[in-house]
């Protein structure tokens, strides 16, 4: 026990002899392992922001997207690809009590982007048209004034409900319900120079500040009722998302399956392989989502250890030559009665050593950047979790010795092979 703490003490002071040499040929472990620990810590923090936000949107939440998706991925829709299999007759039907009994509130939606001009003030923002029943599927709450009515929503009044930072932007004395915005329509043929045309609606409400939801800025919206929306702006007769509230979280799952059997009968389907839309709730969105969180994870952390890998390569590199260095010396040792194993030992410390030291610092700098981020993320409205996990830093410290170990290993060798008659003739 003695001999290898003399051991380590003599590998340590050889190390701080050459400072500058050592610091360089760590570097790219702890570039790595940095790597290793941010990105696991990055991953731990956007899987928490992402299962909170959408937990925040309740657990007893069904959507029904149009287009046809697997088990395991989102319907087309997702991506943008218009697909116009969802009807008002679809919102109707599944509204019957006698056809999903447990649904209590069902909101139906089509978003785009408008200006709002009030005055000299215009601001650029999303809209989403929906009907009265909004507020209680998505549980919002209103600052100031009220939200329209189901009667509002289905005629169509030329009433608004603003975001919080949308009636800031427009009217900084406050003084938003009663005022008439008008909503600005691109004009198909505007290209030619034809005019814009415009759509006057009064402010009703304004949305109480809610922050980032589902990763959308609640309070950077508004919202218009919902045949507004489809048929004045977009010019569409379809609907692009529909919401169900259900009376209970242990009835989501035979909820979904009255959903689905209520369009198939809509759209006319025999085999559920046809389907024309998709029916999730938010346990296949955590799902669906954890997966491909932790599949990033996962790959992005196989990235970062690449650079261990060429770090341990350095570290090889620079131990040949400290062995081709050190000949003369290896020879001495070897004259006074130093083995095999001693030799191979003392070089073999030493990777260890620079490995370990590397990553030790490696997770200093990575815990430090990761804390950072966290910060910036919180800042930034981000309801960030700063997560470091044991297991990450063990398996980091473990990894970066193995290195040492693999990589050090055939220097050690060669140096322990050493002829001591040809090493202490070495120039």
């Amino acid at each position: 026990m003695n001999n290898f703490v003399k051991e380590i003490k003599t590998t340590i002071k050889d190390l701080l002899s050459r400072k500058g040499r050592s610091f360089l040929t760590i570097l790219g472990i702890i570039i790595g392992v940095a790597g290793v620990i941010i990105i696991i810590s990055l991953g731990s923090g956007a899987q928490s922001l992402v299962l909170g936000q959408i937990t925040k949107l309740g657990s007893n939440m069904v959507g029904v997207l149009p287009g046809k998706s697997n088990e395991n991925g989102p319907p087309t829709a997702v991506f943008g690809v218009q697909v116009k299999t969802l009807t008002l007759t679809d919102v109707m039907a599944i509204k019957d009590k006698s056809k999903v009994p447990n649904a209590t509130d069902v909101a139906t939606f089509v978003s785009g982007n408008v200006t709002i001009i009030a005055g000299r003030e215009s601001v650029d923002t999303s809209f989403t048209a929906t009907d009265g029943s909004y507020v209680r599927v998505q549980n919002v709450e209103i600052d100031k004034g009220t939200f329209f009515s189901d009667e509002e929503g289905r005629s169509g009044a030329n009433v608004i409900v603003l975001g919080y930072d949308v009636a800031t932007g427009l009217f900084p004395n406050g003084n938003e319900i009663g005022q008439i915005v008008k909503i600005k329509i691109p004009n198909a043929n505007s290209s030619r120079g034809e005019v814009s045309s415009s759509i006057p609606l009064r402010v009703i409400g304004v949305q109480k500040k809610m922050g980032t939801v589902a990763f959308q800025n609640q309070d950077d919206q508004v919202f218009i009722p919902f045949s507004v929306g489809q048929r004045q702006i977009l010019g569409i007769d379809y609907v692009q998302f529909i919401r169900i509230k259900i009376d209970d979280a242990i009835n989501v799952k035979p909820a979904m399956g009255d959903i689905e059997r209520v369009l198939r009968e809509q759209h006319r389907i025999k085999n559920p392989e046809n389907d024309d839309f998709s029916v999730r709730d938010l346990a296949d969105a955590i799902k669906i989502l954890t997966s491909i969180t932790d599949t990033l994870r996962i790959f992005l952390g196989l990235m970062a250890g690449i650079s261990l890998i060429v770090g341990g390569i350095g570290i090889m590199n620079i131990m040949l030559v400290t062995v081709s260095e050190r000949t003369r010396e290896i020879g001495l040792r070897k004259a006074i009665g130093a083995t095999r194993r001693n030799i191979r030992n003392q070089f073999l410390l030493e990777s260890i050593v620079l490995t370990f030291t590397g990553g030790v610092l490696g997770i200093l700098l990575g815990i430090l950047i990761s804390y950072l981020i966290a910060i910036g993320a919180r800042f930034a409205g981000y309801d960030w979790v700063f997560v470091i996990s044991p297991m990450a830093i063990i398996l980091a410290a473990t990894v970066s010795v193995a290195t040492g170990i693999v990589f050090g290993l055939y220097p050690a060798l060669k140096a322990a092979k050493l002829d001591p008659i040809v090493a202490l003739r070495y120039e």
